[in-house]
């Protein structure tokens, strides 16, 4: 089967869904440029300043996680980071995907922290299962409360000196005076009560449509953390007799063989997939090959 033709069945399959079940991830936001995460592109090389040659580190995971780090130097790293966030364009690859799914009843959960499904959707309509930059948290994640950052990171980004926060300047909760830490992924991660919310209003629509034709429309989506997304998607479709599991990914679109007569695999960059089904021009994006692909499977 070519990809054309595929592009025609996942055509059809969104057009007679009931729900579609969106699952955006990493490969999401690299298919509209946005990959100082994982390479040394230019907008890395802005976050990182002197400490990409310093300590060796040649991407934002590795930087983030090196534990030669001083605490000024990782809060300095993150405020650049949360602030290429705040300015980043809206990628193509989100307002394609409102276009796809406008009057259609869909839900959206992803991964992403970078908040850029909020640029396009609806509040109530996503679910972030690992937070957000935009907010802080205590570090200790002991207490419930999130704090949206943007005037305070905007305040501290010009004290930055030689690459590094002073540690005076940390920033502390004004309820508790414990530090405080990017709401983001970690072992002290907060699952508080915001986070409860968005996940019951997830459960809640795949409750209400899970005797319906659903769509699980998985959006770059790789092996760093399968059981967020993937392997959920995968269970549902392998459960639910009417569900219908797709998924786009440029180098690891994967079908189990227990779902495979109700699956759909594009191995293609997600944003010439969603031009092409929304019959749009892709004459403006660059097609990568071999090594130049974005690997949303790379783990750490």
């Amino acid at each position: 089967m070519t990809e054309k033709n595929k592009i025609e069945i996942l055509r059809e399959k969104i057009n007679e869904a009931d729900a579609i079940v969106v699952g955006g991830a990493s490969g999401m936001s690299a298919a509209s440029g946005f990959r100082w995460y994982y390479e040394d592109d230019d907008d890395y090389k802005e976050i990182a300043g002197g400490l990409r040659e310093k300590y060796k580190d040649y991407n934002s995971f590795d930087l983030f996680y090196d534990r030669r780090l001083t605490r000024g130097e990782l809060w300095a790293l993150n405020l650049r980071s949360i602030k290429k966030i705040y300015e980043a364009p809206t990628g193509e690859t989100y307002t394609d995907l409102a276009d796809l799914l406008r009057g259609k009843n869909y839900y959206i959960v992803t991964t992403n922290q970078d908040a850029q499904f909020f640029r396009v959707f609806p509040e109530d309509r996503i679910t972030r299962l690992q937070g957000d930059w935009r907010y802080f948290q205590v570090k200790s994640g002991l207490y419930d409360k999130l704090y949206y950052n943007k005037e305070l990171v905007y305040k501290l980004l010009p004290e930055i000196k030689n690459d590094s926060l002073p540690e005076h300047l940390i920033p502390h909760s004004v309820d508790t005076g414990e530090e405080l830490d990017g709401w983001v992924r970690s072992p002290r991660f907060l699952q508080g009560k915001d986070y409860e919310r968005e996940f019951e209003r997830y459960m809640n629509f795949l409750r209400a449509n899970m005797n319906k034709k659903v769509l699980f429309l998985e959006l770059g989506v790789g092996m760093m953390t399968p059981m967020f997304i993937k392997e959920p998607f995968m269970n549902m479709t392998y459960q639910w007799p009417k569900a219908f599991y797709a998924t786009i990914n440029p180098k690891h679109a994967i079908i189990p063989k227990e779902i495979a007569r109700k699956s759909l695999a594009i191995e293609d960059n997600i944003a010439f997939v969603l031009k092409e089904l929304l019959g749009k021009d892709t004459s403006h994006l660059k097609r990568e090959k071999g090594k130049d692909i974005f690997d949303s499977s790379k783990i750490y």
